[in-house]
């Protein structure tokens, strides 16, 4: 019986009280018999959540309560067991490190692309100004080969701060194409964005969502594959059902990647 909500849900917002956020939102998740990972930056808030659909919706009630986090928009899915072992909230540099001060993304998001407006393009092959539609996974190798769209550009990069370098080196081939970045949440793939726009590639689009919203949104049309998720589901299915199949090690070892978007 499907009765574990796991949510995924994140935002790029200036938090200046981290430590006291910190202990504030453990005590509360802990009482309410919550499991997962919550990753605290100065940038914003990435979490992935699971328990009892009365505790996480009353938990995600008081994250709304916070003016900062009140449009804060959650991604749905459930399991048959915890998939979480622990419950912890993080303080880190970045909610999601690219290494690249510059990047602002509580500044101002880049444009992004609804799932149902994409699955059209796709199945029309071009956007509605007639542009030829390129899709750019910016997840790591080990996650892409699990699944991803069809056609999707892949630079096989080993982490996500590998990036910016892989843009600029294949650069001038996005150059006149319609850019869908995309990624499992919708976090990687919008500072992905951000930072394209700033290298001189105007007509780059965010999937909004990632690809957990993509698939709630739409299903599996033109994707191939499952979608790896950082917890111990290891990949989703187009209906964001847990396959199963066994994790990346290298997923398991480090613990600096146990949580993305």
């Amino acid at each position: 019986m499907n009765d574990i909500l796991n949510i995924a849900a994140y935002k790029f917002v200036g938090i200046d009280d981290g430590h006291a956020l910190r202990e504030q939102l453990l005590s509360h998740a802990k009482a309410l018999g919550l499991m997962g990972t919550i990753l605290l930056a100065p940038e914003g808030i990435n979490l992935f959540l699971a328990g009892t659909a009365d505790a996480v919706r009353e938990f995600v009630a008081t994250l709304h309560a916070d003016p900062r986090f009140a449009d804060l928009e959650t991604k749905e899915s459930w399991s048959t067991t915890q998939p979480f072992r622990r419950m912890l909230v993080k303080l880190k540099r970045e909610i999601i490190r690219m290494d690249h001060p510059a990047i602002q993304p509580a500044a101002g998001r880049a444009p992004g692309v609804e799932a149902l407006t994409l699955k059209r393009w796709l199945d029309q092959g071009h956007d509605d100004a007639g542009k030829p539609v390129v899709l750019l996974d910016t997840r790591n190798a080990f996650e892409v080969d699990h699944g991803t769209f069809e056609g999707a550009i892949d630079w096989r990069i080993e982490k996500f701060t590998e990036f910016p370098q892989a843009m600029l080196d294949h650069r001038d081939e996005l150059l006149g194409k319609t850019v869908v970045s995309f990624c499992t949440g919708g976090i990687r793939c919008e500072k992905a964005a951000i930072l394209m726009h700033e290298a001189g590639l105007p007509d780059v689009l965010q999937l909004e969502g990632g690809i957990l919203k993509y698939f709630e949104e739409v299903g599996g049309a033109h994707y191939r594959g499952e979608c790896f998720v950082f917890d111990g589901r290891r990949t989703l299915d187009a209906n964001l059902a847990a396959s199963g199949h066994a994790a990346s090690a290298r997923a398991a070892e480090d613990p600096d990647i146990a949580i993305k978007g």
